[in-house]
C-alpha cells in the first residue's frame, strides 16, 4: 500500500499522519510489530523529548517529525528524530510566548504534524489565534498564516491535526469566533477555501476517505455529523447527534462512517454514506479517543473503562471486556491485533476477532500516556511519560524485536 505525494512514495513502512496512513487507525497488513514490551524489552532505542505534548509521532523515510510545547519558555516548536538511531537531528520553533492562561486535560501541542511529502505541517494555539506553519525536511519555515481567532466555550486548549489532501492542508478551527475549516494551498500557504461551522468547542480531526463511490471530508462535532466535498468544502449531507462535542476522528468500513461524543451526552452513532441516514446509535461514550473499524465491525475503548466491539451493520454488541479509565490514545490495528492505551501508560493487545475477546498480551511504559503510538517498520514509536509535576519526562520510544 503506497501512497503517492509530490517528491515522495509513502510506503508500507511510513506513518505520515495522525492515525496512519489512511487516517483510519490501520497499519499496513504487511506490518508485525511486537506484541510485547517494557522498559528493557523490545526496546530499540528511546530518545528525550523536550517539553510536552499529546501529539503523535509521524514517519517519513529515515525521519520522525514530533510537535511539541515548553511551558517554561512558552515555546512551541516541531522536533525531527533519526528514525534509526533516535538522535535529535533539529527543533524549529514555530512560536513563543503567551500561551492560553488556563488550559484543562491538555497541552499546548496535541495536534500531530502531517506532511505532503516534502513539508511538514503544524498547527498551534497562541496569542488567541490558530496558527498553521509549513517546514521544510530539514527545519527550515517555509511559510505560516494565520488560521483565525480561537476563543472557546470550555478552557481545554486546542486539539484538532491538519491534513492533506490534493496540494491543499486542511486545518480546523472550532470555537465562538468565525468558527470555520480552512484549506491553504501547501506550497505557498494561500487560502483556497473554507467551511463555515456553528461556533461550538469541538477537538475532533477531519479525516478524507473514498465511501460509497465518492471522496468525503468527514467531521463531527456541534450536534451534527457532517460529509464535504474535500475538494471544495461543500456540504454532502447532515446528521444530528445528541452532543455539542466531540473529539474523536470518524472511522468507516464499507459503506458505513461512525462517530462518537461525549458532551453533554454520549452517544455512538453508525451512518449509511450513500443516503446520510442514521442506521443505529447507542449510549456509549467514547471521548477524547477514536474508534477503529474493520471488516464489518467496529472496536471502542470507552470511557466507562471497557473495551467493545460492535457488528458495524447494526450495532449489536459482540463482547465487552472491562480495562482502564482514563483513556486519550486511540486504538490501532496492526498485525491481526488491537492495540488499547490507557492513560496511565497500560496496554492491552488483543486480536481483531468479532468472535471472542483473546487477549494478547498486557503490557506498562511510563506512568502516562496521551499519543497516540505509529506503527511501521514492524515497530512501534510511541510518546510516553515519567513521574509527576515539575520531574515529569517525556521518552519517545522506538519498540520492536532486535
Amino acid at each position: 500500500m503506497a501512497i503517492l505525494l509530490p517528491n515522495l512514495v509513502l510506503g508500507d513502512n511510513d506513518w505520515p499522519r495522525w492515525r496512519g496512513p489512511t487516517g483510519n487507525g490501520i497499519a499496513d497488513k504487511s506490518q508485525k510489530p511486537p506484541t510485547e514490551w517494557s522498559e528493557e524489552k523490545n526496546v530499540i532505542w528511546k530518545a528525550k523529548v523536550p517539553g510536552r505534548g499529546h501529539a503523535s509521532p509521524i514517519i517519513v523515510g529515515n525521519k520522525i517529525f514530533l510537535a511539541t510545547a515548553e511551558d517554561d519558555k512558552q515555546s512551541q516548536s516541531v522536533v525531527c528524530f533519526d528514525r534509526k538511531k533516535g538522535e535529535r537531528l533539529w527543533q524549529t520553533e514555530i512560536n513563543q510566548g503567551e500561551f492560553p492562561r488556563e488550559i484543562f486535560s491538555n497541552t499546548h501541542a496535541s495536534p500531530s504534524v502531517t506532511t505532503d511529502g516534502r513539508h511538514v505541517f503544524a498547527v498551534f494555539n497562541h496569542h488567541g489565534n490558530v496558527e498553521v506553519a509549513a517546514l521544510d525536511f530539514e527545519g527550515k519555515e517555509v511559510w505560516k498564516q494565520t488560521v483565525g481567532e480561537y476563543e472557546p466555550f470550555y478552557k481545554f486548549g486546542f486539539g484538532a491535526s491538519p491534513i492533506v489532501f490534493q496540494g491543499n492542508v486542511l486545518v480546523t478551527n472550532e470555537n465562538k469566533v468565525n468558527s470555520a475549516v480552512v484549506a491553504f494551498d501547501a506550497k505557498s500557504g494561500q487560502r483556497r477555501w473554507s467551511i463555515k461551522r456553528d461556533g461550538i468547542s469541538s477537538y475532533s480531526t477531519p479525516v478524507v476517505a473514498e465511501i460509497a463511490g465518492k471522496e468525503r471530508l468527514l467531521l463531527s462535532g456541534g450536534q451534527k455529523v457532517n460529509s464535504y466535498d474535500p475538494s471544495n468544502g461543500k456540504l454532502q449531507w447532515s446528521v444530528p447527534a445528541s452532543w455539542k462535542v466531540t473529539c474523536g476522528t470518524m472511522v468507516w468500513d464499507g459503506d458505513l462512517v461512525f462517530a462518537s461524543g461525549g458532551y453533554p451526552s454520549g452517544q455512538t452513532l453508525a451512518i449509511d454514506a450513500k443516503s446520510g441516514k442514521k442506521i443505529w446509535d447507542n449510549r456509549i461514550k467514547v471521548y477524547e479517543q477514536s474508534m477503529l473499524a474493520f471488516d464489518g465491525y467496529v472496536y471502542a475503548h470507552s470511557d466507562n473503562s471497557a473495551i467493545y466491539c460492535w457488528r458495524a451493520s447494526d450495532g449489536q454488541e459482540m463482547w465487552k471486556q472491562r480495562f482502564k479509565s482514563p483513556v486519550s490514545v486511540s486504538p490501532v490495528l496492526a498485525g491481526g491485533n488491537i492495540y488499547f492505551t490507557a492513560e496511565n501508560g497500560e496496554s492491552l493487545v488483543v486480536k481483531a476477532d468479532p468472535e471472542e475477546l483473546v487477549e494478547v498480551a498486557r503490557n506498562k511504559l511510563g506512568n502516562s500516556a496521551f499519543a497516540t503510538p505509529a506503527f511501521c517498520g514492524n515497530r512501534i514509536y510511541t510518546r510516553v511519560g515519567f513521574g509527576e509535576g515539575s520531574s515529569r519526562q517525556e521518552w519517545l520510544y522506538c519498540l520492536g524485536k532486535k
